[in-house]
């Protein structure tokens, strides 16, 4: 096993490794893609890793993002991310995570000489299917820690997916409201995005910026100007205590690819007040969110949680989500071992 020292891999071994990887993640879950997207071009470094007559066993990209200062996107991790595409092939077992370490091993030199490996605000990013388990021990030992996960709940609409058995509506609590937001509740709104981003940046993967607060109301004036918009406020004695904000299938296409079935709703943000909690808003909240789903005939929602999250990986369980993909990172990017 050795590392390829140029971009020089021909397409048809590029094709035969995204089957190989393909054939292996539909071995380790059904939700995932049948096949991986293509690599995207990336920075251009050439990260590969060859068998046994040359065979490529893996291959990855490195993609470096800069976030814009009024961006949403900034708040949802580090300033400067650079993020690893990573194609593995193989059954399972010791040598795929030999050559996963091989792969990251190059990426890590490649990381290492560019300037300023150990800046603040700055991350290297892997997104690791979840139950891949192969992968879990490498990027553990490599310095990574897994810090959120992409999570799925699967309607029922699509046939060769059913349905997670045993998950009904929930009852809205006694005193509560749930109602549709309006373009009325737009301070409202933001004031409770807020809330939520300030407990999830306990867990270090969410920072709040000066510039979320208007990144949110740009989002929520965005999604408020459909003509349903799937933005709902609970509320009690005429006061919010929750609120949850999805994006419907033309807004989540920029997901969709992690997933087997398409198109797909996503989860944008979920909260309820501190003191609100464990009365079962959330899951009423959840629950309003999953019959819109079902009626417009959407597959699958898809989500992320901080993985450290003491309060989100049971909750979201119970709300039939389960782990697709890990996001390990590594801040900085300069103290991946």
């Amino acid at each position: 096993m050795s590392a390829v020292n140029d971009d020089t891999v021909t397409s048809e071994a590029r094709s035969g490794l995204r089957r190989q990887v393909g054939l292996r993640w539909r071995s380790r879950d059904p939700l995932l893609p049948a096949l991986p997207s293509d690599l995207p071009p990336g920075c251009g470094a050439p990260l590969r890793v060859t068998g046994a007559g040359g065979a490529v066993l893996a291959a990855g990209s490195c993609a470096h993002w800069e976030g814009e200062p009024a961006a949403l996107d900034l708040t949802w991790g580090a300033a400067r991310r650079f993020e690893l595409t990573a194609w593995v092939a193989g059954p399972g077992g010791p040598a795929v995570t030999r050559v996963l370490d091989s792969l990251l091993e190059q990426w890590r030199e490649h990381l290492v000489g560019l300037p300023d490996p150990a800046a603040a605000d700055t991350a290297a990013v892997v997104t690791w299917p979840s139950r891949d388990v192969d992968g879990a021990a490498c990027l553990l030992r490599r310095g990574f820690a897994p810090l959120a996960v992409i999570a799925a709940r699967i309607t029922g609409t699509d046939p060769s997916q059913p349905a997670t058995p045993g998950l009904g509506g929930a009852a809205v609590p006694a005193g509560v409201r749930i109602r549709r937001a309006g373009t009325a509740d737009i301070d409202t709104l933001v004031r409770c995005g807020l809330e939520v981003v300030r407990f999830d940046a306990h867990f270090g993967g969410v920072q709040e910026r000066p510039s979320t607060a208007e990144a949110l109301r740009r989002e929520f004036t965005a999604m408020l100007a459909l003509p349903r918009p799937w933005i709902w406020l609970a509320e009690r004695d005429g006061e919010a205590v929750g609120m949850l904000a999805a994006e419907q299938p033309e807004q989540a296409g920029w997901i969709a690819p992690r997933a087997r079935s398409a198109p797909v709703s996503y989860l944008l943000l979920m909260g309820v007040r501190a003191g609100e909690r464990a009365r079962g808003i959330g899951a009423a909240l959840s629950a309003r969110l999953n019959e819109e789903v079902l009626a417009a005939g959407v597959p699958l929602t898809l989500l992320h949680y901080a993985q450290v999250n003491p309060l989100s990986a049971p909750f979201w369980s119970q709300q039939g989500y389960r782990p697709l993909w890990t996001c390990w990172e590594a801040r900085p990017p300069g103290c991946i071992r």
